[in-house]
């Protein structure tokens, strides 16, 4: 699984730069559970919506900190979203990656510009949404997603932390960009170029 093996290889990058301003653990927290998640779906193989299903559980259960949550709770509207569809179009993926969003917004205290996953999420989503509303191609509408993934990554760099264990440092968290949002464009962007490769 792509999106596995992308955590796996950046489990010291996403570490270094939460190394400095957080705890350091990102991605080791990260890798612990993607790994986790391919070892039982290498014993209980299933569709798109199992593994998205299994990774949120494993997520939720074994990984501490507001991440885990986050993140459980971003693959389990997935997962959801997901179900019975035997094959993904453009449209399908909108219904995923707005059920995702929906979500996770729904259960974090964090509003656009406080330097977290949501600066990258947002507007990943709100950009392949246009495009899709403009009808544009599968294609086009991943690109458009990843596009503005990385553009919010790289905009956390100059915001200060207003929520988690960062904010505490103030004006000192200007500067790198967050952790959570290089996790979030990682994932965006694998899962991009994962459905492009099938399409």
């Amino acid at each position: 699984m792509p999106l596995i093996r992308a955590i796996q290889d950046n489990k010291q990058y996403l570490s270094d730069i939460d190394g400095f301003i957080g705890d350091g653990d990102h991605g080791i927290n990260m890798n612990k559970g993607f790994t986790l998640c391919e070892e039982q779906l290498k014993a209980e193989p299933g569709d798109l919506s199992h593994g998205f299903k299994t990774l949120s559980h494993i997520l939720m259960s074994q990984i501490g900190g507001s991440m885990g949550p986050l993140y459980g709770m971003f693959f389990s509207a997935m997962a959801k979203a997901s179900k019975n569809k035997d094959t993904l179009d453009a449209a399908g993926f909108g219904q995923m990656l707005t059920a995702a969003k929906d979500k996770v917004q729904s259960i974090s205290e964090a509003q656009p510009g406080d330097k977290t996953l949501l600066d990258v999420l947002l507007p990943a989503e709100e950009s392949y949404r246009a495009a899709l509303n403009a009808n544009e191609s599968f294609d086009s509408c991943l690109d458009r997603m990843s596009s503005a993934a990385e553009q919010g990554r790289d905009a956390t760099k100059d915001m200060v932390a207003k929520v988690g264990r960062s904010s505490r440092l103030g004006e000192r968290s200007r500067g790198v960009i967050d952790a959570g949002s290089a996790s979030c464009c990682l994932i965006l962007q694998v899962m991009a170029k994962a459905i492009k490769d099938t399409i």
